[in-house]
């Protein structure tokens, strides 16, 4: 198939409007990092944010790299609002549990309200890694 040339600035134009639609998500940063620590635990910062327009709730979990629960973990905030298109910094203690190295998943997930008519929990998940060095 061949295109006219006077076509491809309107086939660029609109790629770049469909783009950058509607494709806000709710996020989490950073997605991955590596922590090293000499004390029993690590701790890592992660910032959940808020794309909308609305506000949302939102909870933060901590998952082993099978997604189990960590016993032990603590979450500085939990769970927490969000404003519009705002974000948070939430401070996340993980114990090395007797292990010199740990993989785990932070997990930022939204909570509909009740009686709202969505009831989506969308998850997103950062990949870290502990490393005791004692």
């Amino acid at each position: 198939m061949r295109v006219k040339p006077a076509a491809v600035p309107l086939i660029i134009a609109l790629a770049v409007a469909l783009g950058t639609g509607a494709s806000r998500a709710q996020s989490l940063t950073p997605m991955r990092g590596e922590v090293r620590s000499v004390s029993d635990a690590f701790a890592v910062r992660v910032f959940p944010s808020n794309p909308y327009d609305r506000p949302i709730r939102v909870e933060v979990h901590v998952y082993d790299q099978d997604f189990a629960p960590v016993p032990g973990a603590r979450v500085s905030a939990s769970p927490l609002m969000l404003a519009p298109e705002g974000s948070r910094p939430v401070i996340v203690t993980i114990p090395f549990a007797g292990e010199a190295v740990r993989k785990v998943r932070v997990c930022a997930e939204s909570i509909p309200f009740p009686n709202s008519q969505t009831q989506v929990r969308a998850q997103i998940c950062g990949k870290f890694l502990g490393k005791r060095l004692s």
